[in-house]
């Protein structure tokens, strides 16, 4: 008797220990995948950061909304990094701790860089609109940029300076960002390949506000055009000021300059500047970019504040389709599949990823800022 009640109560046990197991395999299937985003939800790329976060958001909300992702639901943690490194380090060990897959993000390339080796020793894939080729020179097989590195646009920025506009004297001005300062040596060095004149290379501090002194003294060389390097925020000041001074020099600013509030910073003198970009949210001539602006705009009442609204949601799109392509999120494959895209069709163009994570494929374009805000592309000209 003795040994039956024993028997039996091992084999209720047992019983009762399988269908524990497969409750907790059932519930690990139906756990959420979790996406992060690492932006700059506050300071002065808030817009940016926010953009970033909005479109992450809306993408999982329209995946969830046709059963998930491998019948599991999207989460979605955010981490304002102010678009500093300090902060992005923080954002990146908080992240890492939340158990994302993915983090989209950062907006700027140093606070991309900070958190780089954090995602990659903890095998974290991660997409960002860091373009200084520091990003892609570190070997971290979890690094994917979702713009094309600086050499690539310096290289049709230098074409377009030298070869299409026949500017002879190019200043070229910096801030002191990873980003602005790497984008601008490279712009120098293909300047020089083409046969072009620099007359002289000069920095400003972000977020200083009175760049009258740099720009009195850059006035004095006499250039035709000043090529700007940094971000918006004070691309649109350094453009209102050269007004003030009466400076007739052309400006073309880099891709940072792209953004709504640029137009809105110079006010009046907005109307002829020239950014180098891919072309902007309501430019992009692809089926799917024209319907996820539209939705963007139905969802928050705004057009996105910048292409790389786009950009960033097309890393994430990416990611979705190495998930369900590979029917898991363990990371090796997620990564050798995304290194092995082929002609990606994303809402910024087709592109690929080469084997150091740098974004293949993007067509710049030189688009003039007009009056009202508004972009008109001015180089190549657009297909009629």
């Amino acid at each position: 008797m003795i040994w039956k009640q024993t028997a039996g109560a091992a084999s209720a046990f047992a019983v009762l220990t399988c269908a524990m197991l497969v409750g907790v395999a059932t519930a690990s299937a139906a756990s959420p995948i979790r996406f992060g985003v690492q932006a700059p939800i506050t300071g002065p790329y808030a817009d940016e950061g926010q953009g970033i976060e909005k479109a992450v958001r809306l993408l999982a909300e329209q995946q969830n909304a046709k059963g998930g992702l491998l019948g599991r639901q999207i989460e979605v943690t955010v981490c304002d990094d102010e678009g500093k490194p300090s902060q992005a380090a923080i954002c990146a060990r908080q992240l890492v701790n939340a158990k994302v897959v993915a983090v989209i993000g950062s907006y700027t390339s140093g606070a991309a860089l900070a958190a780089e080796p954090i995602y990659a020793a903890a095998d974290v894939l991660q997409t960002s609109d860091g373009t200084s080729n520091k990003l892609s020179e570190q070997g971290f097989k979890t690094w994917f940029g979702n713009a094309a590195p600086n050499s690539a646009e310096a290289e049709f920025t230098a074409n377009y300076l030298v070869n299409v506009r026949a500017f002879k004297r190019i200043a070229v001005l910096t801030d002191h960002s990873s980003f602005a300062t790497g984008l601008a040596d490279e712009v120098i060095k293909n300047i020089a390949a083409v046969h072009g004149n620099v007359v002289e290379k000069a920095f400003v501090n972000a977020d200083s506000q009175n760049f009258t002194p740099v720009l009195t003294k850059l006035k004095s060389l006499n250039p035709d055009v000043l090529y700007y390097s940094g971000y918006f925020s004070d691309g649109g000041l350094i453009r209102a000021q050269m007004q003030q001074l009466g400076m007739d020099a052309a400006f073309v600013g880099g891709d940072a300059n792209q953004n709504v509030s640029f137009a809105k910073i110079a006010g009046a003198a907005a109307g002829g500047s020239v950014i180098v970009n891919v072309p902007a949210p309501q430019d992009l001539p692809y089926p799917a970019a024209k319907q996820f602006v539209a939705d963007y705009k139905a969802k928050y009442g705004a057009l996105p504040p910048s292409v790389f609204t786009l950009t960033n949601a097309d890393g994430m799109r990416a990611i979705l389709e190495a998930i369900e392509a590979t029917k898991g999120t363990e990371p090796a494959a997620l990564e050798n599949h995304l290194h092995h895209l082929v002609d990606f069709q994303g809402l910024t163009g087709t592109f690929a990823w080469n084997e150091r994570g740098e974004r293949t494929g993007s067509p710049f374009v030189a688009f003039e800022v007009q009056a009202d805000g508004a972009y008109k592309i001015l180089y190549p000209e657009p297909a009629k």
